[in-house]
């Protein structure tokens, strides 16, 4: 059984740590513009940022879709484990895109965010934090980890039928039947 799971820790591990990561990325700035004002002698500088939540608000729905995803992956078993799966790559493969598609609207974002505070002369720099990189990277590790999920799952351990109803597994005794509706009426079954 270990041979066969072997993948499941580690694949779950970088496919949740991927997701909450491209998550909270998304809501941290994704650029900063700065402009140097030479009205003083001191050359003041005014910054301001664009977060990837307010540029591409997509990035932070879909990545929170694939952080539940993982959840839901370690609940289900079997076929709908794979469709789940297939959605959490689906979902991490929007960050990736999302990310990259607002690349000018980020920029733009950000300069306007620094003549909105005041700076008479357009944005003399714009750049990208580390945040934009990590969310696109910390997806891509993501989108992998559902990928091999989609080929794995079949192989690793999942949830015992244990504590499922009697009337959803086909062998339960009749005696276990009694004692789970003298559980439910609220009486003891072992007196």
């Amino acid at each position: 059984m270990a041979e066969r799971s072997r993948s499941f820790a580690p694949t779950l591990l970088a496919g949740l740590a991927g997701a909450a990561l491209a998550a909270v990325a998304a809501g941290r700035d994704w650029a900063t513009a700065t402009v140097t004002s030479t009205v003083s002698s001191a050359g003041a500088h005014t910054t301001a940022g664009a977060k990837g939540s307010g540029s591409a608000p997509l990035a932070i729905a879909l990545a929170l879709v694939a952080l539940a995803a993982w959840g839901v992956v370690l609940v289900v078993r079997g076929r709908t484990r794979r469709v789940v799966a297939v959605v959490g790559a689906l979902a991490s493969t929007g960050v990736v895109v999302t990310t990259v598609a607002s690349l000018g609207r980020v920029r733009t974002d950000a300069a306007r965010a620094v003549q909105a505070q005041g700076a008479l002369a357009p944005a003399t720099h714009v750049s990208l934090t580390g945040w934009f990189v990590v969310c696109v990277v910390a997806s891509l590790v993501t989108a992998a980890a559902f990928v091999v999920a989609v080929t794995a799952s079949p192989r690793w351990p999942s949830m015992g039928s244990r504590y499922d109803a009697p009337a959803t597994r086909a062998s339960a005794a009749p005696e276990e039947r009694d004692m789970w509706r003298a559980l439910d009426e609220g009486r003891d079954p072992t007196q």
